[in-house]
């Protein structure tokens, strides 16, 4: 499940191969956005992506952001198995990487 959606002037392109992602974490996404932006000045767009190894038994799903700002863009990924608390860390780590800017 692809998607791209503006949000609040920010362009959301999530991109999830052979994963349904549920209007729960897509909520999930915009409010880890909203918590972003109080970090930097300019966000252009967000790049989330979803990826699920069949073949790990343990740490299957895997969650990777790029946040587009002014300068370098700002990138974190976390591997687990619960997409919420992925996400939460992933939120967790772009938030200390915009604060040392």
């Amino acid at each position: 499940m692809n998607y791209t959606e503006n949000f609040e002037g920010i362009k959301i392109d999530v991109q999830a191969v052979d994963i349904n992602i549920s209007d729960d974490i897509q909520q999930n996404i915009r409010t880890a956005i909203t918590k972003l932006k109080r970090h930097a000045k300019k966000i252009d767009s967000v790049d989330v992506y979803f990826k699920e190894e069949a073949n790990h038994a343990t740490d299957s799903k895997k969650i990777s952001m790029r946040v587009g700002i002014p300068g370098n863009d700002a990138f974190a990924e976390d591997s687990g198995d619960n997409w919420y608390e992925l996400l939460k860390n992933v939120e967790d780590k772009l938030k200390r990487q915009l604060e040392k800017r």
